[in-house]
């Protein structure tokens, strides 16, 4: 068959150098010089882009790029010189895919030393922010030139990658296939189902070489794997019984054992390599460079340093000494200038006390465990640091499971706790919950085993990591499913509040020999105002909330219908109306996939049935569309338009006010639409 009736064009950088701009001697094991990328430069520039990054509100990753520096040195040098050597494009001969989405930034930091891409080390500075390609997580949408297959959730693209192998195959060229994965992925169910299926294929001859590099630091966001969930080793040691070719590499730091291993696998006979798949093990330390992440449970997930007080002192430490290369000094002055400018611009502020929304949903889970008796059970997928639950795991460790990297059998899990007559909470963030629970959230209601989900950073609040973490379609994905309540949270107070109600709807109808319904909580990330609403308002599930109402003058009527994080720009857009001469009632959705008509309704009627529906969700078959059938199967009349998501995408920013902007959902993109329709 002819590979090249079945080849696409690619997008992707073709110049290749022998040498980077700043590069490091090392002699490999046939005794042959090699300049490879100097790792202490990737890491300085991490930190300097992490900095940039955290100055502008966003979090960026630091640990796990930092443990990947040295592996990705040695592998860009042998794919570039065997690719000079054939005097052709290095992705004729190599697919280059990386899993690891929260390095991704380390590889645009190599990618600048060698100056591929168009990337040059000034470009670094706009990382993560809302006008750079330079994303959160690798998006070949964005950036395809550097990015082949788009990257972030953990384990994504292992069986992409093992597409892009067997169409190689089955095209009859001639190319390899080399991904980067995190030991935390290895976790994921579609992980283990590539492992297992990869070797399957290489027995039918189904496949071109495959290698998988793992960087092992038994490291996951919020501590050790062995200690917080499991230990992977017994998973590792089998791969050579599934028919994989292990290779372990005992020190993912030692630049020349990094080389030797790789050089032997990509250089071996193109024959050879299709007998076995190639898993590189490689042990890494998470966070290494800087000892205070290398010591930490976590590795330095997340960039250490909040402010620059300390930057130039953590360069020196992760480069090793005081001669740091000048560009990289001009560029830790511009931020400390930056640093400043933020300090100043902190004391001017409004001072105004906000609280996380997340503050509610632990309070909620301990008192309903310890001053109720309730039982309560807390199974988390590695995300419970963000997601409001850590409080209740920290007081209740044995009523607390962290299964690691692995949503589906979070949820799968939590049911079985469910049917025994515990009342689970499971959480993470809401693009994995509703994409990789999906299913089993639809399987635990079947089998009358409910539970109550905690998805936090939707829609647009997890502004930083980009379009692979942004959750634009979570309403639609779940308000179909059956027996279960959707609600989107907007406040501290009302987390507390439904949460409270959920816990104690499930002990009431177990007590009836009942099924409960699950209950899906959407939160944000960001910080708001702790409730709109005066002190002691009692929330009550299924019932939205009127939380502005001004009805006096004679100038036209208007409800803006919203919840979760958009409420605040309700709000705000609602008082801006009410200076233009409106009529304005801003009320609270609360819950999603049973709309409250008498709520809506009775509004509607003081509002001459004047309706905006505002949500940080696409506008197909969001909140606006519920909205909108269940008016018009009671027969409402309505003059009505939604604000809503029209990107396919979203995009990585430092704050979700910056996307807000973007698509019109802040304030002044409600005013714009309402102004639009009815004057």
């Amino acid at each position: 068959m002819d590979g090249k009736n079945f080849k696409r064009k690619s997008l992707l950088f073709s110049q290749t150098k022998d040498k980077p701009k700043y590069s490091v001697s090392v002699e490999s094991k046939k005794g042959d010089k090699w300049e490879l990328a100097d790792p202490r430069i990737t890491r300085v520039a991490l930190s300097l882009m992490d900095m940039q990054a955290g100055l502008g509100g966003a979090a960026s990753h630091w640990g796990g790029p930092s443990a990947f520096a040295e592996l990705v040195s040695a592998l860009y040098a042998v794919v570039f010189q065997l690719a000079n050597k054939e005097k052709r494009p290095w992705y004729d001969l190599f697919h280059l895919i990386n899993d690891a989405g929260h390095c991704e930034n380390g590889l645009y930091a190599i990618k600048a030393n060698y100056g591929l891409g168009g990337l040059g080390f000034e470009d670094l500075k706009g990382f993560r922010s809302i006008n750079s390609v330079l994303t959160g997580h690798g998006e070949a949408h964005l950036f395809p030139e550097g990015v082949y297959l788009s990257n972030g959730p953990l384990a994504s693209t292992l069986a992409q990658a093992q597409g892009l192998c067997m169409a190689d195959s089955l095209a009859g060229l001639k190319r390899s296939t080399v991904v980067l994965m995190s030991d935390g992925a290895c976790m994921e169910g579609e992980a283990k189902e590539a492992f297992n299926s990869i070797p399957g294929f290489f027995e039918k001859d189904k496949m071109n070489p495959f290698v998988v590099i793992v960087s092992d630091n038994n490291t996951k966001l919020t501590g050790r794997i062995d200690k917080d969930s499991f230990s992977l080793n017994p998973f590792f040691k089998s791969l050579g019984t599934l028919g994989w070719e292990y290779k372990g590499l005992k020190s993912g730091h030692d630049l020349k054992s990094c080389l030797d291993t790789i050089e032997e696998v990509l250089t071996s006979p193109f024959s050879s390599l299709k007998k076995r798949p190639v898993f590189i093990h490689a042990r890494t330390i998470k966070g290494y460079g800087a000892k205070a992440t290398e010591l930490a449970d976590h590795g330095g997930h997340g960039f250490p340093l909040k402010n620059t007080e300390k930057l130039l002192d953590f360069l020196e430490e992760v480069y090793g000494g005081k001669n740091i290369p000048d560009e990289f000094i001009k560029w830790a002055k511009e931020l400390e200038e930056q640093n400043q400018k933020k300090e100043a611009e902190k004391k001017l502020s409004s001072g105004i006390k906000k609280i996380k929304v997340q503050a509610g949903i632990g309070q909620a889970m301990i008192d309903c465990r310890e001053k109720k008796g309730l039982p309560v059970v807390s199974v988390s997928a590695d995300l419970q640091g963000s997601t409001g639950v850590m409080p209740f795991r920290k007081k209740f460790p044995d009523f607390s499971f962290d299964v690691g990297v692995a949503e589906a059998n979070m949820v799968s899990l939590a049911a079985g706790f469910s049917k025994e007559g515990f009342i689970p909470v499971v959480d993470t963030f809401t693009q994995f919950g509703v994409t990789k629970g999906a299913l089993p959230l639809f399987m635990a209601n079947l089998s009358q085993a409910p539970v109550i989900a905690v998805f936090s950073h939707a829609g647009f609040q997890d502004a930083a990591d980009g379009a692979s973490h942004q959750s634009l379609t979570y309403l639609a994905q779940t308000s179909s499913l059956p027996m279960t309540d959707v609600y989107c949270l907007s406040s501290s107070a009302e987390a507390f509040s439904l949460m409270t109600q959920a816990i104690e709807s499930f002990s009431e109808a177990y007590k009836e020999g009942k099924a409960p319904r699950t209950k899906i909580f959407f939160l944000g990330r960001e910080t708001f105002s702790p409730s709109y609403l005066p002190d002691g308002y009692d929330y009550e599930m299924g019932k939205a909330q009127i939380i502005y109402s001004h009805l006096k003058g004679k100038g036209k009527a208007l409800t803006l219908w919203a919840a979760g994080p958009l409420l605040e720009q309700a709000l705000m857009a609602g008082e801006m109306l009410v200076k233009k001469g409106w009529k304005v009632i801003v009320a609270n959705a609360s819950i999603i996939n049973h709309p409250d008509m008498e709520t809506l309704v009775s509004c509607l009627e003081k509002t001459d049935f004047r309706l905006l529906t505002i949500e940080d969700h696409r506008l197909i078959g969001g909140m606006g569309s519920l909205v909108a059938h269940a008016l018009a199967m009671k027969k409402v009349k309505v003059d009505m338009s939604s604000v809503a998501v029209k990107s396919d995408f979203g995009r990585s920013a430092y704050k979700s006010l910056d996307l807000y902007k973007r698509e019109k959902l802040s304030a002044e993109g409600i005013i714009e639409a309402v102004l639009s329709r009815w004057l």
